[in-house]
């Protein structure tokens, strides 16, 4: 699968490449080459964050190469010696070959819609993006494999396992022994709320005492205050919130600085809902030439030399990570799920929990003695309990650090220190370690920053705002930050272990979901603001892309362009003068007129793709799409999302 370049080409390339700069400076991709040809968004992020790593990407000559497949040469090498594969579906399944089409067959517009009661398109090319960061870990994968003696040749992942990686919570709670129960009040009474000023915020509370205070503060009712704390905190698993609607009149009484004031006394954390050009403002977001810089920050240790190391033996090549041990001190799903992936790959991963166990543990639906969703993130991990406010607690933890590989946290801001288990005293014991932190914010916001979660990340990101539509501001109550700073935290820690491979020094690795967030936005931030359209245009494309009823489910109609449009009207009968809403109308009426499957065979022949929306998870295993990405066990779990191939 492997695809060389011509001599010539080659040669050019290995003059042209910089000699490795091993110990001086982060970037363990320093002296590779990527070559491409076509690229797709999955490739674009992959290219950005080999790029950031170091790698000189460039495009293949002419039209050599397949345009799904990116091909790695190393350094003091002519010809690729690692190719890596990004395809729409795990296994060739026809009619997936899009974004739309994806999240259609995956279950994530099942669950981003269900906030409003109906499967909805995520109006970001999120899984795409996934499948972009897990393409980037396959590749540092193998090439950590290959410094450690095993030749991975091939490696690969696709955009619908990707897609299932950031349902498998989800999945795994549709299909645990007991039942999950979803709030059946207005769905679309939750956050974010706004000000009788018109401000737009998300609002923040792990514990129900700052949000009593707040609430009450506000005059709302005690009666809706505790029937509403329910639905917010589990806003995260459920991806719904309903609240009563006395909440939000409350806030639109008030102008937004008498709303802080309130929250700011109770302990509850605001977060205002910015747009993309506030975010593109921030300070140190865009590097001199004007791109965004790379999720992560890795620096490395001063301690090149000081620790020899250690014999090992070859992984085997579809577990690239076999023999490194990961300690993982880790809550809630950014921290879990980045471990977790690193146990795909093969890693032994060691969970800190509190004396008595995580309590998320615990929480329904249940599968066995264990809450199905716990296990959707930490099903193999062993655990070490330890009472991290002791001085026993703490060396126990620093003892299994002193002979791990990685150690990986999200604890709040200053914890670490507080515990003594920041990068300098766990390098003091480990000058090999990766020390990985991933926060809500990094750095970005302060000593002291509001709560850093998942919807909170969104809004400040500008996010919220790139979903809206009509001025409203739209955030999704599916964990995208937490899933995808996950999947980047696991990227940084790997480029720190190949990096330490390369040079013998253990490293620091900061990202958080703030950072994570860029990775659905280098488009949007790095354009420049002025885009306006000069001189004859065609009128506006009518939207048409998305699920649509049909006599007996929702269908998702993949149309993006003219071409598609025609296509669509002249297959369902539509004048195709139409446009608009008067467009739109038409076609929801002709779509209510057959079913799904019906019109699925009917359009494709016409050259339009339809998918057949997935609306009950607990059936996605029985799916083409999704049968060979996921196995049965305790619940349904996705399987490694990569292939591998010596």
């Amino acid at each position: 699968m492997s695809t060389t370049t011509s001599q010539d080409f080659a040669t050019a390339i290995q003059a042209k490449v910089p000699r490795p700069r091993h110990g001086h400076g982060p970037e363990p991709l320093s002296g590779y080459t990527v070559l491409c040809s076509d690229r797709s968004r999955a490739a674009d992020v992959a290219l950005r964050h080999l790029s950031c790593l170091g790698a000189r990407t460039l495009r293949r000559p002419g039209a050599d190469g397949d345009p799904e497949t990116l091909d790695v040469i190393p350094p003091g090498h002519s010809d690729p010696v690692l190719s890596c594969r990004v395809s729409w579906s795990c296994d060739g399944v026809p009619g997936l070959a899009d974004e739309t089409a994806v999240q259609a067959a995956t279950g994530v517009m099942a669950v981003h819609g269900r906030r409003t009661g109906a499967p909805e398109r995520l109006p970001l090319d999120y899984a795409s993006a996934c499948a972009g960061v897990l393409a980037v870990q396959g590749v540092l994968a193998a090439l950590v494999a290959r410094e450690r003696g095993t030749p991975v040749a091939r490696t690969g992942t696709s955009v619908a396992h990707a897609a299932l990686m950031t349902v498998s919570q989800y999945l795994a709670a549709a299909t645990a022994d007991e039942d999950e129960v979803l709030p059946g009040d207005d769905l679309r009474a939750g956050p974010p709320f706004r000000s009788r000023d018109g401000v737009w915020f998300e609002a923040e509370a792990l514990d129900p005492r700052p949000w009593r205070a707040f609430w009450t503060e506000l005059d709302v009712p005690m009666q809706d205050i505790g029937r509403g704390w329910q639905p917010f905190v589990l806003r995260y698993p459920k991806a719904v919130s309903p609240l009563p609607p006395s909440l939000s009149r409350a806030v639109a009484a008030r102008d937004y600085a008498e709303i802080a004031d309130a929250a700011a006394r109770a302990g509850l954390s605001l977060c205002r809902v910015r747009t993309v050009a506030e975010r593109r403002a921030d300070p140190g977001l865009l590097t001199g030439d004007g791109t965004v810089a790379g999720p992560w920050r890795l620096t490395p240790y001063d301690t090149a030399g000081n620790a020899p190391a250690p014999a090992v033996r070859a992984p085997r090549a579809d577990r690239p990570l076999e023999g490194i041990t990961v300690v993982e001190a880790g809550r809630r799903i950014q921290g879990p799920l980045a471990t977790h992936v690193l146990g795909l790959l093969g890693a032994d991963v060691v969970r800190v929990e509190p004396p008595g166990g995580d309590p998320l543990r615990g929480m329904p639906p249940m599968s066995g003695d264990c809450s199905a969703r716990f296990l959707a993130l930490n099903k193999g991990k062993r655990v070490l309990q330890a009472d991290l406010k002791t001085d026993g607690g703490r060396a126990d933890v620093v003892e299994l650090a002193r002979g791990a590989d990685a150690f990986l946290h999200n604890w709040a801001p200053g914890k670490a220190a507080v515990f003594g288990l920041d990068s300098d005293d766990l390098a003091a014991v480990n000058p090999r370690l990766v020390y990985a932190y991933s926060s809500g914010w990094g750095d970005a916001l302060g000593d002291e920053p509001p709560l850093g979660t998942d919807f909170m990340a969104q809004a400040h990101s500008g996010l919220s705002d790139m979903m809206g539509t009509d001025g409203v501001p739209r955030t999704s109550l599916m964990t995208l930050i937490d899933v995808l700073g996950g999947l980047v935290a696991a990227e940084g820690v790997l480029a720190g272990l190949l990096l330490r491979e390369r040079t013998g020094a253990g490293t620091r690795v900061d990202s958080s979901l703030l950072s994570a967030s860029t990775v659905l936005q280098y488009e949007a931030l790095e354009q420049a603001p002025d885009r306006r359209v000069r001189g004859c245009a065609k009128p506006p494309l009518t939207d048409l892309t998305g699920p649509w009823p049909t006599a007996d489910g929702p269908l998702a109609l993949s149309v993006s362009s003219y071409t598609e449009t025609g296509r669509l009207c002249a297959a369902l009968g539509v004048d195709p003068d139409l446009t608009g809403d008067r467009l739109r109308a038409e076609v929801a009426a002709r779509l209510l007129e057959r079913t799904a499957a019906s019109w699925r065979g009917l359009l494709a022949g016409a050259g339009v793709t339809a998918t057949e929306v997935v609306t009950d998870l607990a059936t996605l295993h029985d799916t083409p799409v999704a049968r060979h990405a996921l196995t049965r066990a305790e619940c349904v779990f996705v399987t490694a999302p990569w292939r591998f191939e010596a």
